[in-house]
């Protein structure tokens, strides 16, 4: 049985010009920050061992698995961003403290500079409180990603920007859907009582 399939392409091109570290600084969050893919991913595959529905399940790890795809486009990005550097540009974007410890490695990192921490991810194994955190997740996502938009007036970035955007915003929906088919499936009036996951009928 195949879990995963492996295709050598991204889900949208990624094609800078114009190499700029100081656009990779505040990108990178989306690699390693607290709102990050590397984290959404994590948070979904973790989630679905104690998922009890099948479809819901398969949802997880849909969703999971596409993140991995976004975490690579952001690493894409940010590679892009900081290929041919010279010192000088270093030095003059700011991104000197990052190249001491990384070079122009892609670290998962805040744009901070915080390191990536699984603390800022949950997996509860309650099926209610996991979609709702997964839905705040994916909202969260999306404000960084306005935020990015607001700060980037590069064309290629934004594009690819806007497509992961749009991308959160599908995931939010489709985790209100699993939500939904949840809360259909139990007691209406103590939802919050009773956990599939874990309490027999």
């Amino acid at each position: 049985m195949l879990m995963f399939q492996y295709e050598k392409k991204l889900q949208y091109p990624v094609n800078i010009k114009n190499p700029n570290p100081k656009y990779a600084q505040i990108i990178i969050s989306q690699y390693g920050g607290p709102d990050g893919e590397l984290g959404a991913s994590l948070r979904y595959l973790s989630q679905r061992y104690s998922m009890p529905y099948p479809e819901l399940k398969g949802l997880l790890t849909d969703i999971g698995t596409e993140e991995l795809g976004h975490l690579e486009m952001v690493a894409s990005i940010v590679h892009q961003l900081t290929r041919s550097m010279t010192m000088d540009e270093i030095k003059k974007s700011g991104f000197d403290a990052y190249f001491v410890d990384h070079t122009a490695g892609v670290f998962p990192q805040f744009a901070s500079g915080t390191p990536w921490t699984a603390a800022t991810m949950q997996v509860c194994g309650d099926v209610i409180t996991d979609l709702s955190e997964n839905m705040a997740a994916e909202q969260k996502a999306r404000t960084t990603y306005d935020n990015i938009l607001r700060l980037s007036d590069d064309p290629d970035v934004n594009n690819v920007i806007k497509f992961l955007r749009e991308r959160e915003v599908v995931h939010f929906q489709r985790f209100g859907e699993g939500l939904r088919t949840v809360t259909d499936r139990l007691n209406s009036k103590n939802y919050y009582s009773f956990n599939p996951s874990f309490d027999k009928c």
